[in-house]
């Protein structure tokens, strides 16, 4: 079988106007990169403001195992597969990282015969999005120095800036830095850090932000950091907001690409799911709601982290709600929940599969608490036994959730039709979507109810630094007390130990730190360790990637 790199490389594609007008966008309204991808421009976004939307779907998973899932070649696929049935679908994604793409993943745009297009385009740069947000963020770290340096009027504590920069490579070695060396000159010495990009507060207002202005808004109310005194600094007192804005001013607009078999497709945006919100921005989550009766989106990592928040902070702060969710498991991750080693996934294990299952129900039962019909689809293996596929559609059809089976990485559109048809299905039945939480609860009350309900801890422990913290959040502005809960924590469990597979219990879930994300609108509450600059792997992808003298791209997958 052809690597995926190869299958997109002899996919023929048709100019993206083409793709445009299947969901009536006219070609006046395209900023051209180039012929296989555009912008939508921003007076289209606002003509189409009054439509109505279409049935919104949702795409999650199982917590990820080594194993695999294919949540993103599913959401695909799923959309290839609507086409397949005579629906006007358009999917909304996530744009990649470049960290993850030369670190340990060499792509994520999808897999075999369900990708999005151009593939090394969208790994490789793309349209610059992240190269924008990268440059806005940089320079309000700039101007902080800068403002230290030139006298410091408002009195910012050196050891209390709490914005720090980023990069969109895998660089370990910026982790922790000290600036300003090398004399009066450069700077005043202090110790800063680098992020990757996508952990930014940048990127997470950008994907949240309905317009210039709320963009200009929330960049403004970004948190700096402390003065002497304790007051709580923003972006737009050092006047950053406005170039800020002017940097991001096209990397607002969403990108349209397609798919192999030439679905619309809107990529745009890409903040991480275990330290922000992980979902593709509301511009183009609208957009696809707008143009097309079925828009197909996905939240990050598995449901307990992306889904969560795809649910409880995007859905609240854009005001939209699935019609259907649809949960992503293989036979092979539920037998390796259930302790079967990852070389010996391949052979029939009905007693790990009965043990391993019970993650797939604590997933299926924590989308139900959201009043919405979910769909359960195995993206099926070769090695998948009947026994075992039927076991698993037992399990979800006595819970109250649909099934069907999916084989889109290799059979394309065609092999989502079930899927499709039962989404569609889906997409009719009753149902009344609510928050898990409301926003009167206090910021722990908030906590706890995400604890309880989707991780099914007993209770929760706050470090002394967390209770610091929180005291800090609310003296800044008791505003805050009002915003969703953003919870950084491992995406290999459900409990805070990314050791713990299945569906732990008797735990306490400890929360050991939080911070206020102040543009973005919501508290990021920090469980265990989070990695927000990963480093290379032993043998990281970019070993693999490659270009030949006639310009073709490898090693991307």
């Amino acid at each position: 079988m052809m690597t995926d790199i190869e299958i997109a490389q002899s996919t023929e594609l048709v100019k993206i106007g083409e793709i445009a007008a299947q969901l009536g966008i006219p070609d006046e309204d395209l900023e051209y990169y180039g012929k296989y991808k555009a912008k939508i421009s921003e007076k289209y976004l606002r003509e189409i403001e009054s439509r109505k939307n279409g049935k919104l779907i949702l795409v999650t998973a199982i917590n990820p195992t080594p194993a695999g899932e294919g949540k993103t070649t599913t959401t695909v696929g799923l959309g290839m597969a609507m086409k397949k049935i005579g629906k006007n679908a358009a999917i909304a994604l996530r744009e990649p990282s470049l960290g993850p793409v030369f670190g340990v993943k060499g792509g994520a745009a999808g897999g075999g015969y369900a990708q999005v297009l151009p593939m090394e385009d969208i790994n490789l740069h793309f349209t610059g999005d992240f190269h924008a947000i990268t440059a806005a963020n940089n320079l309000l770290c700039a101007m902080i120095d800068n403002h230290i340096q030139q006298g410091n009027t408002i009195g910012i504590d050196p050891r209390r800036i709490v914005f720090s920069r980023v990069t969109d490579t895998n660089d370990r070695a910026l982790r922790n830095i000290v600036i300003g060396m090398g004399g009066k000159a450069n700077g005043v010495v202090r110790e800063d850090h680098f992020q990757i990009t996508v952990a930014s507060e940048v990127m997470a207002i950008l994907c949240l932000a309905d317009s210039l202005d709320d963009l200009k808004k929330r960049l403004g109310d970004i948190i700096i950091g402390y003065t002497y005194g304790g007051r709580a600094v923003r972006c737009r007192e050092l006047g950053a907001d406005g170039a800020m804005t002017v940097l991001l001013r096209d990397a607002l607009c969403p990108n349209l690409v397609q798919t192999v078999e030439h679905t619309p497709a809107f990529i745009h945006g890409g903040p991480f799911a275990n330290i922000a919100h992980g979902c593709n921005s509301v511009r183009a989550t609208k957009l696809a709601l707008k143009t097309a009766d079925y828009a197909i989106t996905e939240a990050g990592f598995g449901a307990d982290l992306g889904a969560e928040k795809f649910l409880d902070i995007k859905c609240r702060f854009a005001g939209i709600a699935p019609s259907a969710i649809v949960l992503v498991a293989t036979v092979r991750a539920l037998k390796y929940n259930g302790g079967v080693k990852k070389e010996d996934l391949q052979t029939e294990n009905l007693d790990a599969l009965s043990k391993g299952i019970c993650n797939l129900k604590a997933h299926i039962e924590n989308l139900q608490k959201y009043g919405v019909p979910v769909v359960v689809t195995l993206n099926r293996f070769g090695t998948d036994t009947d026994a075992e596929l039927d076991f698993v559609r037992r399990t979800c059809v006595d819970m109250g959730a649909d099934f069907a089976l999916s084989e889109v990485f290799a059979n394309g559109g065609e092999g989502g039709i079930q899927l499709a048809e039962a989404v569609v299905a889906a997409c009719e039945k009753p149902g009344q979507f609510k928050c898990l939480y409301k926003d009167e609860l206090t910021i722990k009350e908030k906590i706890e109810t995400i604890a309880r309900e989707i991780y099914g801890a007993d209770g929760v422990n706050y470090t002394p630094a967390a209770e610091k913290s929180l005291e800090a959040i609310l003296a800044a502005d008791p505003n805050f007390s009002i915003f969703p809960v953003c919870m950084a924590k491992t995406q290999y469990s459900l409990s805070d130990d990314a050791t713990k597979l299945g569906r732990p219990s008797g735990f306490t879930l400890t929360v050991r730190d939080m911070r206020v994300s102040a543009g973005a609108g919501f508290i990021v509450v920090l469980t265990g360790e989070i990695m927000t600059m990963p480093g290379l792997p032993k043998a990281p992808m970019a070993e693999k990637i490659n270009i030949d003298a006639n310009g073709a791209i490898t090693g991307l997958s």
